[in-house]
């Protein structure tokens, strides 16, 4: 596949996961794809997909993410986002606050014919934990 063609892929992912159309999204991943995330394990494929976007969607509310940066080289293609939402349910134990949160977070997705296979998650967990009181601001 060409890059334009696999950076066609990931906006398909997200603009499902925006439209909270999930199966469809999922439908976008191989059926052993893998999420590597420093914050936590996920199971792999379609139903693990299901289940972190249950998870995320539960702990945030009015998720809209922007794509800054798109960048694809191969069969990967990078994706710097900036995030917005309201904290209205638990987040790594800790209670929803009802306050706006902004963040960015980092993808690089793999393409293997046509389908996510893999990706590589880095969130900015210590500015959302910053933002809904959890812990001290660092600076």
């Amino acid at each position: 596949m060409s890059i334009e063609q696999n950076k066609r892929v990931v906006e398909r992912f997200y603009e499902h996961l925006r439209a909270g159309t999930i199966g469809a999204a999922t439908d976008i991943v191989t059926p052993d794809c893998v999420r590597h995330d420093p914050s936590g394990h996920q199971e792999p494929g379609p139903s693990g997909f299901a289940a972190r976007v249950k998870r995320t969607d539960a702990a945030f509310t009015d998720l809209n993410s922007v794509p800054d940066i798109v960048m694809a080289e191969g069969d990967k293609v990078a994706v710097r986002w900036t995030i917005t939402g309201r904290h209205t349910g638990p987040y790594r134990g800790f209670p929803s606050t009802g306050r706006e949160v902004t963040f960015s977070s980092v993808n690089i997705f793999r393409i293997e014919n046509g389908r996510i296979a893999e990706i590589w998650n880095h969130r900015d967990d210590l500015s959302v934990l910053e933002q809904i009181g959890a812990i001290a601001p660092t600076s």
